[in-house]
């Protein structure tokens, strides 16, 4: 049996100080926390840099169009299925799930190569 994978993204959480801590365990918890924040900035940027350096509008492209095709794939294999009016076979469905895991995976890296460029570990040239 398939079973679904994805990826989870969190948006982040604010600080909310503990009721219990008097005001300046809460500033100096906001201030740990900040730092803390900072380190996995600068440790993502080191690795992003070190690894990719930079990305150009023409890689963007070829990841859209591969997600693009991916998805193409997925629903054309869906509609073809679904053509017979008959229930899917297992086969159908392993196919139409693994299909769906291919667009769902180029699709977040495509998500993931933005959240790099966003955050500031990558740069990016435009065309």
């Amino acid at each position: 049996m398939s079973t679904k994978t994805s990826t989870v993204r969190r948006t982040s959480d604010h600080f909310e100080p503990d009721a219990n801590l008097d005001p300046q365990a809460q500033r100096r918890l906001r201030g740990h926390l900040e730092q803390i924040d900072y380190i996995a900035y600068v440790s993502n940027r080191e690795v992003v840099v070190g690894t990719l350096n930079k990305i150009d509008g023409k890689a963007f492209q070829h990841l859209g169009v591969a997600a693009a095709q991916a998805r193409v794939r997925w629903v054309t294999a869906a509609l073809a299925a679904a053509e017979s009016g008959q229930p899917l076979s297992r086969a159908q469905v392993d196919q139409l799930t693994d299909l769906r895991r291919s667009y769902e995976e180029i699709s977040d890296v495509y998500e993931a190569t933005r959240r790099l460029v966003e955050r500031g570990y990558l740069a990016y040239e435009g065309h």
